[in-house]
């Protein structure tokens, strides 16, 4: 009796720590099993075949029966790839259209570099219309297709799609989402609709009202605002996606029915459900170090290594070269890292902050750091690779990722340790995530025309932060050691990094 009198609070308390980490696991799996069958379904019946038009990769989304159709040419944005334009060509496909979409140079799975980067922009753009050109002349001549054919693009390709119909008539009607059109006509090109989101910057919604202002007689556009969504929203949203179906459907005089591939609620769920998974997975790791006693860190102690890495780095930025790697944009953010992380860390040193654990076992912090890191680039980078953007590295893009680690991985260190000290204030995490991103915002005004698409990204860098947050705060009340969490970040930054940014000749 005494020791059921003993052991019984310890295994009620047990009881209480696993039973809601086994719920989230299942409604986690559950929503990730849904998600993903919800997006399979968008494919059925669609026969779905891949290409390579010299290093193009192409996808052929092909309906159901044996009539010849229009063929549209779906073309996705900047830092992007064919994976972020597939719910134009599911749904479109689904209405019995031959759709195609396509990695352009220095995107995706296109090993050839985008030559001109942001600096040579008829270099870039005789580049990009290339590769347009090679997909348009393989989707007219595939036995599927009837001959006709419309373009979709978004962001940058709403530029290039734009420029391709603008020197050649033959193209039935175009789709621009998210657009600046300085080169459009009154008359040309004859058939175009623009969209935007209601949440992206003022310019590109007044670019809509001025382009269907601009339309002469004998023209047919249209522009849409869809409602509620930004840069990136605007090509998931169902209003997009419908807009652009009953547009080519009046072009090509044709039916439009069948699903709507509105994937991005499907997308929010998926990883929201991964993410909850790894709450109760993480207390499958093994303890790397014992708890630390804390003492409240002041104010004092906090502040230098908090701002002071944040305002000197894209000052001392300036007088260095950041050029160095073919990662358009990457190479400077790998610098931006290093030197943050540098700095951070001889602030910890300076202010005396307690970050040292002597005590860790190495065995238990390898295995723990090699299990995260391996997590978050399989359970979140293969549904990425699948349904959201090209994750998978290929050709000189591998090796990219080690280089962005060895940049990363200091930053990474540095915050984990900092804001993971004993003692440290539990809003620290969340300020060190600010003061990065107003570094990175500094960088930005100081070179406006070479670092611009970092404004862009920022929102995205944000998501990626809470949700390394949350592993990082899961994972160290398993481990007990900072900087388990910081080299599985760490990676996954780097690997994102790495196959997402444009390759371009150096």
């Amino acid at each position: 009796m005494a020791s059921t009198t003993r052991h019984g609070p310890l295994h009620a308390h047990c009881v209480l720590r696993i039973i809601p980490r086994i719920v989230v696991g299942v409604l986690a799996l559950a929503a990730i099993l849904v998600s993903l069958g919800a997006m399979r379904a968008n494919e059925a019946g669609l026969t779905i075949t891949r290409h390579f038009l010299g290093p193009v990769p192409v996808t052929l989304y092909q309906p159901a029966g044996s009539e010849r159709a229009p063929a549209v040419v779906v073309a996705h944005g900047f830092a992007g790839s064919q994976q972020m334009m597939q719910q134009f060509a599911t749904t479109l496909a689904q209405a019995g259209f031959v759709a195609v979409t396509f990695d352009f140079p220095g995107h995706g799975r296109n090993t050839e570099p985008m030559t001109g980067g942001i600096t040579n922009d008829r270099t870039a753009a005789r580049a990009l219309l290339g590769a347009l050109d090679q997909v348009v002349g393989f989707a007219r001549a595939h036995p599927a297709a009837d001959g006709r054919v419309a373009l979709i693009g978004h962001s940058m390709a709403a530029d290039i799609v734009l420029r391709y119909a603008l020197a050649n008539p033959g193209v039935a009607a175009t789709v621009a989402i998210s657009t600046m059109a300085p080169g459009v006509t009154p008359i040309e090109p004859a058939r175009l609709l623009a969209i935007v989101g209601a949440w992206e910057p003022a310019i590109l919604r007044d670019e809509v009202a001025r382009i269907v202002a601009l339309a002469a007689p004998g023209t047919v556009r249209e522009g849409v605002v869809a409602a509620g969504v930004e840069h990136i929203g605007v090509i998931y949203a169902t209003e997009t996606l419908a807009a652009t179906r009953a547009w080519l459907a009046r072009t090509f005089d044709r039916n439009a029915e069948g699903p709507i591939d509105a994937r991005g609620g499907w997308i929010g769920l998926l990883f929201l459900g991964l993410v909850a998974l790894c709450w109760p997975l993480a207390e499958l790791l093994p303890r790397a170090a014992p708890d630390a006693p804390a003492t409240l860190l002041g104010w004092r102690r906090v502040w230098p290594v908090l701002v002071l890495p944040a305002l000197a780095t894209p000052l001392l930025l300036r007088l260095v070269p950041t050029s160095f790697l073919p990662l358009l944009l990457g190479d400077y953010l790998a610098v931006h890292f290093v030197v943050y992380g540098g700095l951070a860390m001889l602030a910890l040193a300076w202010r005396r902050i307690p970050v040292a654990r002597p005590e860790a076992a190495l065995r238990p912090l390898l295995l723990a750091a090699l299990l995260v890191a391996g997590w978050q680039v399989l359970a979140f980078g293969l549904p990425l690779d699948a349904y959201v953007t090209a994750f998978v590295p290929v050709g000189p893009r591998v090796w990219l990722v080690g280089a962005m680690l060895l940049a990363t991985l200091p930053w990474f260190a540095a915050d984990e340790l900092f804001t993971r000290a004993p003692g440290a204030p539990r809003w620290l995490y969340a300020a060190t995530k600010a003061a990065f991103l107003v570094s990175l915002a500094l960088a930005v005004a100081l070179d406006l025309r070479r670092l611009f698409f970092l404004i862009i990204i920022i929102p995205v860098i944000l998501i990626l932060f809470v949700v390394y947050g949350l592993i990082s705060r899961w994972v160290f009340r398993a481990t007990g050691h900072p900087l388990v969490a910081a080299f599985g970040n760490a990676v996954a930054l780097a690997w994102a990094i790495a196959v997402t940014f444009p390759m371009v000749a150096r």
